[in-house]
Parts: C-alpha cells; structure tokens; sequence
C-alpha cells in the first residue's frame, strides 16, 4: 500500500469521528450514493400496500430554488410495479415520484434480493 493511501485509511477514523452525527450521515449518503442502492419503495392505505416502486437509487429531500430550505417532500425514480411481484416485468416503466410529509404512509428498504 502507498504511503499516502495507508495515511489516508489510517486517518479516516479519526476524521468521522470529529464530525457531528448529521455530517457522518451526509458522507454516509454521499458514499451510498456512489454505490447505488436497489431500493424498493411501498404505500400503505392502512395495512393494505397500494403502490409498490422497485430499482430505486435514491430518494432526495426537495429544496427551495432561491432559499434552498428543505421542502415538506421527497422525490425520487423507480419502477412501478404493478402487480406487486417485485420484478420489473414487461411495460412496468421507470416513473418519478413524491412523497408528502403529510399522511403517506409508506416503508422504504433495500431489496434482499
């Protein structure tokens, strides 16, 4: 290992360390974002899930254009599935969607599979 690479690896500890807990989980995103995630995404109404997203990479917090304040929604990409079998089967596209803060009740996971 090169000097400055094993100086690195040896430091990184103690970077994270002095960071606050929100910084460590910015690089945390960051990094996985890097990575990708296969992400799946449901929606309940009560116990019953009625919409289901799967291959999601990421879902970002909205921010304002001039303030860029975090807005009361996060948005993201995935596939539909809909008939709820968690593959991307024939004509079930990658579509855009929102989640209000408001009343959705919903679960989002990495895929196990």
């Amino acid at each position: 290992m090169k000097p400055s690479l094993a100086l690195f690896v040896a430091a990184l500890p103690l970077v994270l360390s002095s960071c606050t807990q929100e910084q460590q989980n910015k690089i945390s995103r960051t990094v996985q974002n890097w990575t990708g995630t296969n992400g799946v995404l449901e929606f309940y109404a009560g116990d019953k899930l009625v919409r289901r997203f799967i291959h999601i990479d990421k879902i970002s917090t909205a921010l304002g254009t001039d303030d860029k304040s975090p807005r009361s929604y996060r948005y993201g990409y995935g596939v539909l599935d809909e008939n709820f079998n968690m593959l991307a089967d024939a004509g079930e596209k990658k579509v855009y969607f929102e989640i209000s803060d408001f009343g959705a009740s919903y679960i989002f996971f990495e895929n196990p599979r």
